[in-house]
């Protein structure tokens, strides 16, 4: 399965899209009593941790595909690797007991107002993630044309 390793890139950005939009909306969600809003902010909530379970199984397989040649670029990747563990461990926990709260129409006021805080804090999770992965790409030039180049010439 190592043909997934290319699409990491690709389908990397819609979790983090997806997951930083349910942090908009929860956020809405606290202020405004819509119902349509509740809605609107679990189906995101759901296709952002979808997306993210898609981003893992493609990192899993980038980081199959690569060789990390130095220290520096081996400690990054653990790091990446510990928050996206972290970010979809936690989502995924949010939509399961927000799944819960509202099928048993018990997402008040008083749990709005918690998401939102739990929502926030996810929220570093997700900056963290992807600036874990940025580095990766643009400092170290991992997935990129220019490692290859250069693992070629040595």
């Amino acid at each position: 399965m190592e043909f997934l390793a290319q699409f990491h890139p690709k389908i990397v950005h819609f979790p983090i899209a997806l997951l930083s939009c349910y942090v908009f909306l929860e956020v809405l969600t606290g202020i405004f009593k819509k119902d349509f809003l509740i809605k609107s902010t679990h189906l995101i909530l759901l296709f952002g941790v979808l997306g993210a379970l898609a981003a893992i199984l493609t990192g899993q397989q980038a980081e199959m595909a690569f060789d990390y040649w130095n220290k520096q670029a081996s400690a990054l990747m653990e790091e990446h690797e510990m928050y996206a563990t972290i970010t979809i461990w936690y989502f995924s926990a949010l939509l399961v007991i927000r799944t819960y709260l509202v099928f048993k129409k018990k997402f008040n006021n008083v749990f709005k107002y918690i998401f939102v805080a739990l929502a926030v804090t996810g929220f570093y999770f997700v900056v963290q993630t992807g600036d874990h992965g940025g580095k990766m790409v643009y400092e170290h030039g991992i997935g990129t044309q220019y490692k290859i180049k250069v693992m070629e010439d040595n």
